[in-house]
């Protein structure tokens, strides 16, 4: 009834659900989408920052992937209807994202006098102009702007962005653990540094990769002509 908005029961829920997918090894990938049809996430929840009086949240006050949760396997996000402020803000903390074609993206904080500076990150995804104009009029871009500006990877008819969103996760999931482990971690890395102290800590992180067992399986099943049996070791 409150459009998944962020109220504290939803927070708590979410910080134990990315708890419990970070501790289960059988996990390798977490999709994200919101109950219901009428919204992914319409985002913080208003009435309680006023009841709190509430000025600047405290940092973990969100639990957001890769920010103030610290997680070592990546994230889709299946976006269906609105994903408006903090619903943006936690779409975008995931690796990947999926949309349905009815989806809307908003940054609508300027509207009601509030901030967004969990929004920083979006200078490494999207370009400068765009991220200005999003941040500075709260205007909502559909799920087809999403994607043409690459805030979105797939697009999706209504109905289908978690089915949609499993389907990228399989794909993900044929890969190796460890590789896959060390392709997002040379991702993030690249954002991160310089270009040359990039190259060098994404050979530090692709080094367990290729002394496992998994990249003597690769070759294997490759002249085999078979699928291969990942182990992640």
């Amino acid at each position: 009834d409150q459009r998944n908005c962020l109220s504290r029961e939803v927070r708590e829920g979410l910080r134990a659900g990315w708890a419990r997918f970070e501790a289960d090894d059988s996990a390798r990938i977490a999709i994200l989408t919101g109950a219901g049809d009428k919204a992914f996430c319409a985002g913080g929840d208003l009435k309680e920052m006023v009841e709190t009086g509430m000025k600047v949240p405290p940092r973990a006050m969100f639990p957001l992937p890769y920010d103030n949760l610290e997680l070592s396997k990546p994230a889709i996000a299946a976006v269906h209807c609105h994903a408006v402020a903090g619903g943006w803000m936690i779409a975008q903390a995931c690796d990947l994202c999926v949309a349905s074609t009815n989806a809307k993206f908003a940054i609508t904080e300027v509207k009601v006098g509030r901030g967004r500076p969990w929004a920083a990150p979006l200078i490494h995804m999207i370009g400068q102009r765009i991220f200005m104009e999003i941040v500075l009029t709260g205007k909502p871009i559909d799920a087809a702007r999403a994607y043409e500006i690459g805030l979105v990877n797939r697009l999706t008819e209504p109905g289908r962005a978690l089915d949609a969103a499993i389907e990228l996760a399989l794909e993900v999931l044929d890969g190796a653990p460890l590789s896959v482990k060390a392709a997002r971690e040379t991702v993030m890395l690249s954002t991160e540094m310089g270009r040359s102290a990039a190259l060098a800590a994404a050979r530090a992180a692709h080094e367990h990769a290729y002394n496992s067992e998994d990249a003597q399986e690769g070759p294997r099943a490759f002249a085999e002509k078979r699928k291969p049996q990942w182990q992640g070791r």
